[in-house]
């Protein structure tokens, strides 16, 4: 699904009313209507009237959306509504102006005596003494209409205050914040905040997700649909994606076993992992390669950390041994053994728990990867000892390198400092994938996948729950499983991967909470995950003989 920018999003507003006939006021109604959809959706059809609403607007067309949720929720019945509009009515014009005189209108009309909750209530906050009395009514639901995509810099005055007023009582358990397009205070086009930004526990954003949607915004989203065709979207050039079930779906099911499937077919993949004390990185990753659904699994490790591996690993799992240094992690002195491993194999991947601390092994992963034959993921260790990243060595697409770094890996591969890696996101990994040619996988809230095309899609599974040692070697094992069973192109299985991790761990943490996630967490629900993303034909297909 493509990110926009907020002035694509403008232009595409444009060119509905222009190409298809849709007027502006039909949008801002229809985006008014879709915002309660997806709040039914959300939480229930009882939650209209059983809650006490509070309806923050601004003076833009954000502010006329909201005013249009107030006025459907009122006429679906809901309880006391009070509408606060950050500034003066008269101020404003166009559709904005429009809904919000309705909305005053209703406001002083007679209640009926049998009716008496189903109350408007318009106020309009001028100054700092209207604005601190936010602070003293409380509601079951705040709904965000206060800036929409056009915010370059961080809020200020009342804005500030309504942002800050709503961030008070969404800390409450019982307080739900629902974000109109874009929670105010961030920037559309801006991948990290800009200052104080709403909090909210659901964003409808309207036609496509913008970057600030995607990237750093809280809670869950919605994208709905107001009437721009998806031909017209499709005119739009954009380099960012955020990924989707059915782009994941897709991958499965063209990775789907045949009836005729055996363990060689359905890929083979060498995994060097483990070092001499960290043998648990190596069991998940193999584990996770397993799950994810490739035929076989061999573990290459330090000689001395074999024995403890067998013990750890799956029955399924062959393991290898390789000489080792002192320090009980593979020799560059076995290079020629692990490349003879590598030769017949599908994809490798390299890097759980082995040790980059000697320089022994910093050479013979430099050389590995340099001279490999496969298609190749590179996590932890591994990355830790190619940096910083050589300038010679090149993905390509016949041999395709996925690194998957967390941004203090991602700060040594670069030469960055950690917060500048944080702050910057999307643009370096971006910069790291299309320079060396390596898909990039910088992980975090909102994982961030960048292509050697400059492609970047951007993955809205996951929690933080999933912070936990030995998540990073299940992503590992997860994406060279999926990568074996189809090696190219090497982009899809990757993304495919991260979406099911990330989904996984939002599986685990529904059942277990988040506090007490451990990685193995992840693996127990892969299967699930898999499941729901790929539908009745990860069932497998029954053949059957009958007579009639």
């Amino acid at each position: 699904m493509k990110i926009l920018t907020a002035q694509q999003m403008r232009e595409i507003d444009r060119l509905t009313v222009e190409r298809c006939g849709i007027p502006y006021p039909t949008l801002m109604e229809t985006a008014g209507a879709r915002v309660v959809e997806a709040i039914i959706n959300c939480f229930g059809a009882d939650v209209i009237k059983d809650e006490q609403w509070a309806v923050f607007c601004g003076k833009g067309n954000n502010g006329g959306d909201g005013a249009v949720v107030a006025r459907l929720l009122w006429m679906r019945g809901a309880a006391r509504i009070r509408v606060y509009l950050f500034g003066k009515i008269d101020e404003i014009s166009g559709e904005a102006r429009v809904n919000l005189d309705a909305v005053k209108q209703i406001s002083t009309e007679e209640v009926a005596e049998d009716v008496p909750w189903n109350r408007m209530i318009f106020q309009e906050i001028t100054n700092e003494g209207d604005a601190e009395e936010l602070f003293k009514e409380p509601a079951g639901v705040f709904v965000d209409a206060l800036l929409g995509t056009g915010v370059t810099r961080s809020v200020e005055g009342l804005y500030a205050k309504a942002v800050e007023a709503i961030n008070h009582w969404g800390s409450f358990g019982f307080t739900k914040v629902i974000s109109v397009d874009i929670p105010s205070g961030l920037s559309s086009d801006s991948p990290h905040p800009i200052g104080p930004y709403v909090r909210p526990d659901l964003t409808v954003t309207f036609t496509a997700p913008k970057i600030a949607n995607a990237t750093c915004a809280d809670g869950n989203l919605v994208v709905a649909s107001i009437g721009t065709p998806w031909w017209l979207l499709n005119e739009v050039d954009s380099p960012f994606e955020i990924v989707d079930e059915p782009e994941v779906r897709g991958f499965l099911q063209s990775s789907r076993r045949t009836a005729d499937a055996h363990k060689g077919s359905v890929g083979d993949v060498l995994l060097i992992a483990g070092s001499r004390g960290k043998t648990g990185a190596a069991a998940l990753a193999s584990e996770a390669v397993l799950r994810a659904g490739a035929g076989l699994v061999t573990v290459a490790t330090a000689r001395s950390a074999q024995s403890l591996l067998v013990t750890q690993t799956r029955n399924e799992v062959m393991t290898e041994a390789l000489d080792e240094t002192e320090s009980g992690a593979i020799s560059h002195a076995t290079l020629g053994q692990a490349l003879q491993l590598a030769e017949k194999r599908t994809v490798v991947a390299i890097g759980p728990g082995l040790s980059s601390s000697d320089e022994s092994v910093r050479r013979f992963v430099r050389e590995f990867v340099e001279r490999r034959n496969a298609p190749m993921i590179i996590d932890a260790d591994g990355l830790n000892a190619l940096a910083p990243w050589p300038e010679g060595l090149k993905g390509s697409d016949e041999l395709p390198i996925i690194v998957t770094p967390h941004p203090g890996e991602m700060a040594r591969l670069t030469g960055k400092t950690n917060a500048e890696v944080v702050a910057d996101r999307i643009n370096i990994a971006r910069e790291f994938a299309t320079k060396h040619r390596v898909i990039t996988v910088l992980k975090g809230s909102r994982t961030i996948i960048a292509a050697p095309d400059g492609e970047v899609y951007v993955n809205p599974t996951g929690n933080a729950g999933m912070a936990t040692a030995g998540s990073g070697d299940v992503l590992t094992g997860l994406i060279a499983g999926l990568l074996a069973q189809r090696p190219r192109p090497a982009i899809e299985a990757t993304v495919a991967g991260v979406y099911l991790h990330g989904l996984a761990g939002d599986l685990a943490a529904d059942k277990l909470g988040m506090r007490p996630l451990v990685a193995s967490d992840i693996i127990a629900n892969l299967s699930e995950a898999i499941l729901r993303v790929g539908g009745e034909a990860e069932r497998g297909q029954k053949n059957t003989v009958s007579t009639i």
